[in-house]
């Protein structure tokens, strides 16, 4: 314990522990709402593209605009942009909750690419059998298409949630609390090389931890 004072003097560990449990609401949160949005906006692209079931060029052209355009703007740039989408739906920009907006957008339309490339791997002779079986849309959707990609969906939730924690670090240069804030605020401005130090530590290890629970779930899944 003395030795970890001695190696990290500025820290304190209270604060510390706060911005880490603000980190890990953004990047939770908003994990959940990007993989229910990412899952949709990604059957959406597939299913409404050429030759697919819902085959629809406008909605699939608009679809695909906004997750173009989306995933092309830097995040720090989209939060500056929907600062005043922010302070109208939650009253400030400021806090953990406020980022949640930006984090969001940033990454939904990321994972519905991975999602749509996921989809696309699948084995046309498949979904054809289960159109021969008489099967409906929504059931080739649920019991074909969602399960036969489970494994590539996973992985590629793991790469967004490890792109998640990098997305929360930048937020917290404007505001939004945890590590990214602490880091910048408390370690860069005022010169203290150990809470920057010691933020960075506590960010690779969530990400470590992502990507070890992500790999396991993935090789869990994958009956190949």
């Amino acid at each position: 314990m003395v030795g970890n004072l001695l190696l990290f003097p500025n820290v304190n560990w209270e604060r510390m522990w706060e911005a880490t449990l603000e980190t890990l609401y953004m990047s939770v949160v908003a994990l959940i709402f990007t993989f229910v949005i990412g899952i949709v906006l990604g059957l959406l692209l597939f299913l409404t593209d050429k030759g697919n079931m819902l085959e629809n060029k406008v909605v699939n052209a608009v679809i695909a605009a906004y997750v173009n355009i989306s995933r092309s703007i830097p995040f720090i740039i989209l939060i500056v942009l929907l600062i005043p989408f922010t302070i109208a739906v939650l009253q400030t920009f400021l806090g953990p909750t406020a980022a949640l907006p930006a984090l969001i957008i940033g990454s939904a339309p990321f994972y519905a690419r991975l999602v749509e490339i996921a989809l696309r791997e699948i084995d046309k002779g498949v979904i054809e059998a289960s159109k021969a079986m008489g099967s409906t849309n929504w059931q080739i959707i649920y019991k074909v298409l969602l399960p036969e990609s489970m494994p590539a969906l996973v992985s590629g939730i793991t790469v967004t949630s490890i792109a998640l924690v990098s997305y929360t670090a930048m937020a917290g240069v404007i505001g939004a609390g945890g590590l990214g804030d602490l880091a910048f605020r408390e370690g860069f401005q005022r010169r203290n090389t150990d809470i920057t130090l010691m933020a960075t530590m506590i960010i690779l290890a969530i990400v470590f931890i992502l990507q070890f629970i992500g790999d396991r779930l993935t090789t869990k899944l994958d009956k190949r």
